[in-house]
């Protein structure tokens, strides 16, 4: 089969070009995290940098027993036998349906690999829809009919992908959701995979609170629970490749730990040795650490909510994020005016439009599983913290990170951008969003 770029990229390589060119652009299609290394981890990397053996397929004994620790402070009591470290959680979860087999069940709409990786593996995803703020999680009655109807096809489907929190939407599906979720699961003998990499990235409000609460299908299904997770967000160490799997400890878990190492073993051999070494520690969740971490879900929740004000000023309909850097507005509501002003009628003429004539860079629903004339798209806003280090540190320490100059020029662009795309006479403006100070925790 032919495949290509994969979307989150592929708008990161169009953004460049603009750059280049001496467009100014507003960065909100690629969802890397947007901040500096802590220097804990800088040094851990340079303390490790003479290991050079291959190690263990399924990671080093220190990795996964600390990653044990991670998940048993999170109420999911873990087995360090029943973690398996990877190169990054993508070849983890890619490695993962080649074990598993059969189709898998997806939400629509959700992260862009998952069904990209599913049809790698020469499957058919199961597209199900989610219901508003709850993104991530497929809705447990759509999920049953979809897939009895799948199977009722002829079709054999073997597993669900759920997210949480989730991208592309920045929200968090609530208990009940995931609990009937897992009763379904169950019911159906699927088995549930669930990427919880943003589960350190909740928002937190004025008072420092947390804005939801994460629930795992773990907590509900735990026979058939496999966790994905890594440090590419919470810790903004994309470019690091590490990630985890958490396997339930149960029949299930023994029959695909044997599969994986074997998949694991033909294709990275072990993850880097360094990067593990530092993984560790920061499994091990390090009091600077967790500052640096409160710091950064603050940041992220502070300009998320800011973005979001704007597109809902615009007119666009958006749920209010709740965690990591994404938000997904949809301009529905607006579609007529788009039709009259600019002859739009689908998502990636919306999302072609802003790129072309704005130099905005968004993702089109369709991307993400839902139909090309959805006017969804999904928005990342974690690159506006800075172009510079020091800056991003700057928007880490901030009592207001919204009064930086940067970041205040990114939305003040954003509210030119939309006011400009909306309006009857160019001049017309949406007015910018004022700058609210925030406690530092």
């Amino acid at each position: 089969m032919t495949v290509t770029v994969s979307a989150t990229l592929a708008v990161n390589e169009a953004l460049e070009a603009k750059r280049r060119q001496g467009v100014r652009v507003l960065p909100l299609g690629f969802g890397e995290a947007g901040l500096p290394v802590h220097p804990v981890m800088r040094d851990q990397l340079t303390a490790g940098n003479g290991a050079n053996a291959y190690g263990p397929v399924a990671g080093s004994t220190d990795l996964r027993e600390a990653a044990a620790g991670y998940w048993s402070r999170r109420g999911l009591p873990t087995d360090p036998d029943t973690v398996i470290a990877g190169p990054g959680s993508k070849p983890l979860l890619y490695s993962l349906l080649l074990e598993i087999g059969g189709d898998t069940a997806i939400a629509a709409p959700s992260w862009v690999s998952y069904a990209a990786q599913s049809r790698l593996a020469g499957q058919r995803p199961v597209m199900v829809p989610t219901a508003t703020g709850q993104g991530g999680v497929p809705q447990p009655d759509l999920l049953h009919a979809a897939v009895t109807a799948a199977r009722e096809q002829g079709r054999t489907v073997n597993a669900v992908v759920v997210t949480v929190p989730d991208n592309p939407t920045g929200t968090v599906a609530e208990a009940e959701t995931v609990r009937r979720l897992a009763e379904v699961a169950r019911e159906l003998d699927l088995l549930v995979i669930s990427d919880e990499i943003y589960r350190d990235l909740v928002h937190v409000d004025a008072r420092g609170a947390d804005r939801a609460v994460v629930h795992s299908p773990a907590e509900y299904a735990p026979e058939r629970t496999v966790i994905s997770t890594g440090l590419s967000k919470n810790l903004a160490l994309g470019g690091w490749r590490i990630g985890v799997l958490r396997l339930p400890d149960s029949e299930i878990g023994r029959r695909l730990r044997g599969g994986l190492l074997g998949v694991a073993s033909e294709i990275w051999s072990s993850p880097a040795a360094p990067v593990q070494q530092a993984a560790a520690h920061a499994f091990t969740e390090p009091a600077e650490l967790r500052d640096h971490i409160d710091r950064s879900r603050r940041l992220h929740g502070i300009v998320a909510s800011a973005v979001a004000g704007v597109f809902s000023r615009a007119g666009a309909a958006v749920a209010a994020p709740s965690a990591a850097f994404y938000l997904y507005p949809d301009f529905e509501p607006v579609r007529e005016r788009l039709a009259t002003l600019h002859g739009v009628t689908t998502g990636p003429e919306l999302t072609g439009l802003l790129l072309e004539r704005y130099g905005m860079g968004v993702l089109p629903a369709v991307e993400f599983g839902e139909s090309p004339a959805a006017l969804r798209m999904r928005v990342a806003t974690s690159l506006l913290y800075g172009d510079t280090e020091d800056k991003r540190y700057a928007a880490l320490s901030a009592e207001d990170p919204l009064a930086l100059p940067w970041i205040r020029a990114h939305l003040d662009r954003l509210t030119e951008v939309l006011g400009s795309l909306l309006a009857e006479a160019p001049s017309t403006v949406i007015p910018a969003p004022k700058t609210v100070a925030q406690p530092v925790h």
